[in-house]
């Protein structure tokens, strides 16, 4: 066993039995690294990374590369997923060095963590024009000692490089009609007619764009912007990236046609969908778009939900295919063969059904189940009959690996999703669970300080400290739990988290944002990045935050640092669109308003209350913000003067600090909420 044994990461666990002497990140690393005057090899994934097993099992489970390693390295193993900002600054060098990045990420640095040598993925052997892992040792080795000035010189000019690197500079005020117009315009430009989604292959399933998708729509009524979501939602419900038996969504397409997946499924991408689907149904009554989101938010409560209550991060590409050997989709892939074990003479309507062939849509003739069938009528009882006992075969198969840390961001991310489809198709066993994984977040994430750590796992708070996506995506999913609820505590505690925000990690000066808090580690560079990849980024999931926290509370304060903070959005919207969606998202609620929504009543179990509440809820108004309380009640500023009309319930539409008079009928609410 390495040092790695005493880690909390599932990640760093998988390699304490390596003989590569692995250290964590930490300051005891690199004074090891002065001590012996060696260079240090950064080796950063992440447990359901298919090429970080597969360089793992190749290099660091080989004792004669081992060897070298601890003779003239020390070895720093880091999970890109509880130390992101590590990640974000060594990844802006190798995407700068290289002209691309990606993982495993290994990267050569001096013993004061200055880089000067890059890579990805290394073979065992030279092959496709790559050296091996060993030459690239041997050649950096060689270099460190014969050539110390000169190592010395590239690192440091890459470190200055790095921090005259600006980001690019927001403007002085958020975006306006104008910028969303050609931001929609430049998505259609990219978007694929036939397909759905944008750009080619690989495909990712482009969350926070079908987000603003959806809220422009709700704001003008553009058509256009609308049936680019429903399409791409449909095609991506009907393809190979959406598990077609146990719900949930793959991380991305390797094919234009979403039809075969990278095959891992992570957490961030099934709450981000599963808010999408809910949205999408919420805008259109689809009746894919409710199941998909129901399949989903069941997937993560069965499949990720741990025992404290959280979500686990990631379940794995990769399981046994019966042999012993790991292989990529065993789990999800099916032979006409393995469909007749199973469902006798149902298999030809299976095979037919899920697109099952002979020559199969996958490797070794194996096909990944979609729904190719847009015509045509299908018995609804018999497919319901063959999904169930698939399924209940598919559980028999060993399962993919799972990795059971909780981060937080990702965790306040399925706090949004499960609380809104819980509340929007009437299944409190959902929302339960998002009170369950709040709950978790606030016990062990939150200290006394109201500061957040980034990871926990068996219910014990991990090492690392929460970066600004943490903080931003956890207040956004506290907020949509105020919404739902009507309790007012986790109103209070978005913020407190979101007061975090304005001190440690905005430049008081510019109202740009950091991913790192004025007082975290000081890494070669403090990472800043506006733009949207997987997930929201900090920034704008924090913009975000702020802005519906502004509408619940008045605060000007909230307000205006949102506002700020959506400069970027303005700069980079027209410009790059996918890359800043949920940015694009944030900005439509604030040209809304966005709308406030009070709603009082009698009490708790008062039907005509709840009837109010729930029309409150399917408002499509872009980040429309909802209280729900007695005209007493004090656990929400919004409820404050409020009172009942004529002894019953009442709600009242507020925006841009112009009020409508109160209305006690749904009906007129809805009429209400849907006005442009």
């Amino acid at each position: 066993m390495n040092r790695l044994a005493h880690e909390t990461s599932p990640y760093l666990l998988q390699h304490a039995d390596n003989p590569v002497d692995w250290w964590p990140w930490s300051a005891e690393a690199f004074a090891e690294a002065r001590r012996a005057n060696k260079p240090v090899l950064l080796s950063v994934g992440y447990s359901s990374c298919h090429w970080c097993h597969v360089m793992a099992h190749e290099s660091f489970e080989d004792q004669a590369t081992a060897d070298y390693l601890n003779e003239h390295f020390v070895s720093v193993k880091v999970d890109r997923e509880e130390r992101p900002d590590v990640d974000a600054v060594y990844m802006e060098a190798v995407q700068a060095a290289t002209g691309h990045g990606g993982w495993p990420m290994t990267v050569f640095l001096t013993p004061d963590a200055e880089p000067f040598y890059f890579g990805t993925y290394y073979p065992p052997a030279p092959r496709h024009g790559m050296p091996s892992f060993r030459q690239v040792l041997e050649g950096v080795q060689q270099a460190w000692t014969t050539r110390r000035d000169e190592v010395g010189e590239v690192a440091g000019k890459i470190v200055r490089d790095l921090a005259q690197r600006e980001i690019v500079r927001q403007a002085a005020e958020a975006p306006g009609e104008q910028e969303l117009a050609q931001a929609l315009l430049g998505l259609t430009r990219e978007y694929d007619p036939q397909r759905g989604g944008f750009g080619g292959a690989p495909k990712f399933p482009p969350s926070m764009v079908l987000e603003f998708l959806l809220r422009h729509h709700a704001r003008t009524g553009a058509e256009g912007a609308l049936q680019m979501a429903v399409d791409t939602c449909e095609r991506m419900a009907r393809g190979g990236i959406y598990d077609q038996l146990g719900g949930g969504f793959a991380r991305y397409s390797v094919d234009r046609d979403w039809i075969v997946p990278h095959f891992e499924k992570m957490l961030y991408d099934n709450a981000l969908l599963c808010r999408v689907y809910a949205h999408l149904w919420r805008a259109t009554g689809s009746d894919l778009a409710r199941r998909v989101a129901l399949e989903t938010a069941d997937f993560l409560v069965r499949e990720l939900r741990t025992p404290e209550g959280g979500f686990a991060s990631a379940l794995d590409a990769d399981s046994d295919d019966g042999t012993g050997r790991h292989v990529e989709g065993a789990y999800y892939v099916w032979t006409p063969a393995q469909l007749r074990d199973v469902l006798g003479d149902d298999a030809g309507l299976a095979a037919q059904y899920f697109g099952v062939t002979e020559e199969g849509t996958f490797e070794h003739g194996r096909s990944v189940l979609r729904l190719p069938q847009t015509e045509g009528v299908f018995d609804a009882e018999r497919i319901a009959s063959v999904r169930r006992r698939l399924f209940d075969a598919r559980a028999r198969r060993p399962a993919p690996g799972r990795d059971d840390k909780v981060v937080a961001a990702w965790n306040g991310l399925a706090v949004a999703a499960l609380a809104e489809t819980g509340a929007y198709f009437g299944r409190p066993d959902l929302v339960e669970a998002a009170l369950g994984a709040a709950d978790l977040l606030v016990r062990v994430h939150l200290d006394e300080h109201a500061r957040l750590a980034r990871t926990s796992k068996d219910g014990r708070v991990g090492p690392n400290a929460g970066v600004l996506e943490d903080y931003g995506d956890v207040a956004e999913g506290f907020l949509a739990l105020a919404s739902v609820t009507g309790e007012g505590v986790w109103l209070d505690f978005a913020g407190l988290l979101l007061d975090q925000v304005l001190a440690r990690f905005t430049d008081p000066e510019t109202g740009a944002l950091f991913d790192t808090a004025s007082d975290a580690e000081q890494l070669i560079r403090r990472p800043q990045d506006p733009t949207d990849n997987a997930a929201p980024s900090g920034w704008t999931a924090a913009a975000g935050a702020l802005l519906g926290y502004a509408a619940h509370t008045g605060s000007e304060a909230h307000r205006v640092a949102a506002e700020r903070a959506l400069g970027v959005v303005k700069t980079l919207g027209p410009r790059v669109p996918r890359f800043i969606g949920w940015g694009l998202a944030v900005a439509e609620a604030l040209l809304d308003g966005p709308r406030e929504v009070a709603v009082v009543g009698p009490g708790p179990d008062d039907e005509r209350t709840a009837a109010l509440h729930r029309t409150a809820l399917l408002g499509a108004a872009p980040g429309a913000v909802v209280a729900c309380g007695t005209p007493d009640g004090e656990e929400f500023p919004l409820l404050a003067g409020r009172t009942l009309i004529d002894g019953g319930p009442a709600a009242y539409v507020c925006r841009g600090f112009v009020c409508d008079l109160p209305v006690t009928d749904p009906e007129a609410l809805r009429a209400r909420l849907a006005a442009p």
